[in-house]
């Protein structure tokens, strides 16, 4: 059996807290760990007992560590396992992770694909094409995708890309401005048909405001 020895606060926060068993620091876990699992000063812990208790204790990080990097945007769950392999969280504590995040509704891959043709269509407007691509890598299946892409417009995308940079190019002379807006688009993704029908549709709006 060990013997809880101290229960100390650390960390400017004072959430984490070092335990010692029989006089030696053991492991450190967060406060609210303490109260959950009833720890306390003089408690004995045997073999299993502690195995249990460090064990929940990793599968806690593994999670507080999947709610932070889905706190900055969504993930894929394809993103999120990755990430927590990387950190060295073993599988079965992933997986229990990914099934919990999922009841939470906080991982999904179907909502993951609608934000992500969303927030490019807003803000980087790009081609279908390229929108697969990128949601590929990321490692949604592909009948989620293609729900999520069928969304995108492709010729008012391709408008909404070129009008902002076109305005950086309005003092040029038509080819240059047609070369230059071309190969922007073609960089996003588009295919020959819609940049030549948007240059034509931009030029001429631009004209039109002189």
């Amino acid at each position: 059996m060990n013997t809880i020895t101290a229960l100390r606060t650390t960390g400017r926060t004072k959430k984490q807290v070092n335990l010692f068993l029989d006089g030696k620091y053991a492991f450190s876990l967060e406060k609210n760990n303490i109260t959950k699992q009833g720890l306390k000063v003089g408690m004995e812990l045997s073999s299993s007992r502690l195995d249990e208790l460090k064990n929940s204790l990793r599968y806690a990080r593994c999670l507080n560590a999947a709610y932070r990097y889905l706190s900055y945007r969504p993930r894929s769950e394809s993103e999120l396992r990755d990430r927590l392999q990387r950190r060295g969280f073993p599988t079965e504590h992933i997986d229990k992770v990914v099934e919990k995040l999922k009841e939470q509704g906080l991982l999904n891959d179907e909502a993951f694909a609608r934000f992500w043709a969303e927030n490019r269509a807003s803000f980087r407007p790009r081609s279908r094409q390229m929108t697969r691509r990128e949601l590929q890598k990321k490692g949604v299946a592909k009948d989620v995708i293609s729900q999520a892409i069928n969304e995108i417009d492709e010729t008012e995308s391709a408008y909404n890309a070129a009008i902002a940079r076109a305005r950086r190019l309005q003092n040029l002379e038509y080819q240059e401005f047609r070369q230059r807006l071309a190969e922007f688009l073609r960089r996003r993704g588009f295919t020959y048909d819609t940049i030549n029908q948007t240059i034509r549709r931009v030029w001429q709006e631009m004209k039109n405001e002189l």
